[in-house]
């Protein structure tokens, strides 16, 4: 390679994990609003492989244009090395991350340099390494503007109401579906954070992983069928979604929520007596509340998992680790 270039994942394409191509292309140059960030590590997240597969689950009307060949991937951490005339926040040499251009899929993160806008990023907590930082942005932001602050007055396209956060104090009771993956995990830790107590429903296998995060109580749900072991609830984390999300309704105490990360059908009528409610969003890029973030990152606060880790050059094999399923925290690309 020339100085010039650098090397990407590209899809050329639509299809599962053998259509990701690793090739040689011009580095970005950083346009006004942007830095050019040398990229350590590359946190992998489901609008990857949506984006993969051609977008098979979104309506098309819906689905966002797509140009080949296409760079996947919104979150990195890296070192900047490049910065525009109209940036003020960062400089060459610091050690920044971010989930970029969300929601949509021109992140372009799978590659070792990404311009990335300013607004999108955050210093990258000092005593947390680029893995654990790339981990971090799309699962916790996601969980952080569904949890404690939407950020934005964005509408929602999937309901009519904006999403707005139950304050969570203590004496209250979250459950958290799918609490061992990526958003599930963080979000419990933010639940304890603000003084809950909480719930995590997943398999056995990571019942110690998840007391040792805090959890206060476990459902196994290959043993045990989390809407008959609890009652009384007042927020449930969904995690999940999919036509099995409509049980944790019935966990919920009269004037409950339930908040659904993933699209998830419910009956109308089911909501309407049990008197509970339903909500989500969409997780858009806001390096601000990344700074929240890394602040407690920083503290030891909150902890990412990291489930394994890739080469770059290895993204293959990293999606077909995704594709199995029953992730403990993120798979991660190290490009650097």
């Amino acid at each position: 390679m020339s100085a010039k270039t650098m090397r990407a994942i590209r899809l050329h394409e639509f299809g599962g994990p053998e259509v990701l191509r690793y090739d040689e292309v011009p580095i970005p140059r950083p346009q006004p609003g942007e830095v050019l960030v040398r990229v350590h590590a590359v946190g992998l997240n489901p609008p990857d492989w949506y984006l993969r597969d051609g977008m098979p689950g979104i309506p098309p009307g819906l689905r966002p244009p797509v140009s080949f060949p296409a760079v996947p991937g919104s979150d990195v951490s890296g070192v900047v090395t490049a910065v525009a005339e109209d940036v003020a926040d960062f400089s060459v040499g610091d050690e920044v991350f971010g989930m970029l251009r969300f929601p949509g899929f021109d992140g372009r993160a799978y590659a070792e340099y990404v311009a990335a806008p300013a607004a999108d990023l955050a210093r990258k907590p000092a005593g947390v390494d680029h893995v654990h930082a790339a981990g971090a942005a799309m699962s916790g932001l996601t969980a952080w503007q569904h949890l404690v602050e939407l950020g934005h007055d964005h509408p929602n396209p999937l309901q009519p109401a904006q999403h707005r956060p139950v304050p969570l104090a203590a004496g209250m009771t979250v459950l958290v579906n799918g609490a061992a993956g990526g958003v599930g995990h963080l979000g419990l830790q933010l639940a304890k954070w603000k003084g809950a107590r909480v719930i995590a429903v997943a398999s056995g296998a990571h019942e110690r992983f998840l007391r040792g995060l805090g959890a206060d109580e476990f459902v196994d749900y290959t043993k045990a069928r989390p809407e008959e072991a609890v009652r009384d609830v007042d927020l449930v984390l969904d995690t999940v979604g999919g036509p099995g999300s409509g049980r944790f309704l019935r966990t919920l105490r009269r004037g409950g929520t339930l908040y659904y990360v993933f699209v998830a059908a419910y009956d109308p009528a089911e909501v309407a007596r049990l008197g509970v409610t339903t909500s989500g969003t969409q997780v858009r890029s806001n390096g601000r509340q990344l700074g929240e973030l890394g602040r407690l990152l920083d503290t030891g606060t909150l902890r990412v998992a990291v489930d394994s880790t890739f080469p770059l050059a290895d993204a293959r094999k990293a999606h077909e680790r995704a594709a199995r399923g029953h992730l403990r925290g993120k798979v991660v690309l190290t490009a650097a």
